[in-house]
């Protein structure tokens, strides 16, 4: 049983997918060709905002989003001590340094209230982070930010397709930045990513620094990157953007099957904020004595994963000794993912659910 079955989804669209290839191969544009600019205006439509600029990967977006504001040495920007080191890690590469936020202990999103402390006049952005499948409290956040004049950068990695309040995730800021790695909801075949923006001003910027700082041929303004999104991930999630409604309406009822499965369990799930629908990019509990828990199952041939670990500032990398969250660290001691895509079969969760209640009276 796979974690995430990106195979039954080719199987599904491999005609589709063969031919929008061929259509890349036989035109010859592999870097910024016509499939990048249907794409970007693709996206831009169904989030709601007026720009969209594809780039090499959700880390990428991240960091470009920081460049295109201006952070740099000296800033701190605020991001939640729990989720990938991506978040941090993009802050460090910028030069600036993470500020590490509590998060809320019911949805494990960043908690608004834990903010206002962490602010100081090196602060320039808050960076709240969606994790598993959900948008963090973007209102709240947002007009905290507002009242001390600081940006927000949504990291959408995990939430491309969810909506807070009627509005679509990547359209809560003034930058979203989202992640098409093969195992997000709309996953490419590769790494991939893009960021979103109201504002003409900023995206005319990300665009010259996705492409070295480049102004026209050969001519740099500014330090960039090379991170464009070549031109086949652009054919492949054309494809998938077809399809992806219908995956999402499977996802939610795979995690409304789970729920119904697993209701005799009486587990802890991270609760889904009001307002908020979920893509169900992962399907995840909190529950005591985890790691003897994960690997029963996997005696059992499930497999699970770990959304994560370890706190952010525990990472080696982006490490702060002096920070201790506790509901960052309980959470990392408690969380474990089940299998979760929309091919999920209800016998398949059946099963999946049999073993995990096994694995928790220790059979």
């Amino acid at each position: 049983m796979p974690f995430v079955d990106l195979a039954a989804q080719q199987a599904r669209l491999k005609p589709r997918l063969d031919a929008a290839i061929q259509g890349v191969l036989a035109h010859g544009r592999y870097v910024q060709g016509p499939e990048v600019v249907e794409l970007e205006e693709r996206l831009a439509a169904r989030v709601g905002v007026a720009h969209c600029i594809a780039c090499g990967s959700g880390t990428a977006a991240l960091q470009l989003a920081q460049m295109g504001l201006g952070i740099g040495s000296g800033d701190e920007v605020i991001v939640p001590g729990f989720g990938f080191v991506a978040s941090a890690e993009s802050v460090a590469l910028c030069g600036a340094k993470p500020v590490y936020a509590e998060i809320d202990p019911d949805s494990l999103l960043l908690e608004p209230q834990a903010l206002e402390a962490l602010i100081t006049p090196r602060t320039r952005a808050i960076m709240p982070v969606s994790l598993f499948g959900q948008c963090a409290d973007m209102q709240a956040i947002t007009k905290l930010a507002e009242r001390h004049g600081l940006a927000v950068i949504e990291d959408a990695a995990q939430s491309f397709g969810a909506h807070r309040h009627g509005r679509a995730s990547c359209s809560l800021s003034q930058v979203a930045c989202t992640s098409f790695f093969p195992s997000k909801p709309l996953g490419c075949y590769g790494d991939g990513g893009a960021l979103f923006t109201d504002d003409e001003a900023l995206a005319t910027h990300l665009r010259r620094l996705i492409n070295h700082g480049d102004a026209g041929r050969y001519r740099h303004l500014q330090l960039g990157m090379n991170s464009r999104l070549d031109t086949l991930q652009a054919a492949i999630l054309l494809v998938k953007l077809d399809d992806f409604d219908a995956e999402v309406a499977q996802r939610q009822a795979v995690a409304e099957r789970y729920d119904r499965l697993l209701a005799a369990l009486s587990l802890d799930r991270p609760r889904l904020l009001p307002g908020n629908l979920s893509v169900h990019a992962q399907y995840t509990l909190q529950l005591e004595g985890r790691d003897a828990v994960a690997a029963r199952l996997h005696e059992a041939g499930i497999p699970t994963a770990i959304h994560y670990p370890r706190p952010l500032y525990r990472q080696p990398a982006v490490a702060d000794p002096g920070c201790r969250l506790s509901v960052c660290e309980a959470a990392c001691e408690r969380v474990l993912s089940l299998p979760m895509h929309p091919y999920l079969e209800q016998g398949q969760q059946e099963r999946v659910v049999e073993a995990l209640g096994d694995a928790l009276r220790g059979a």
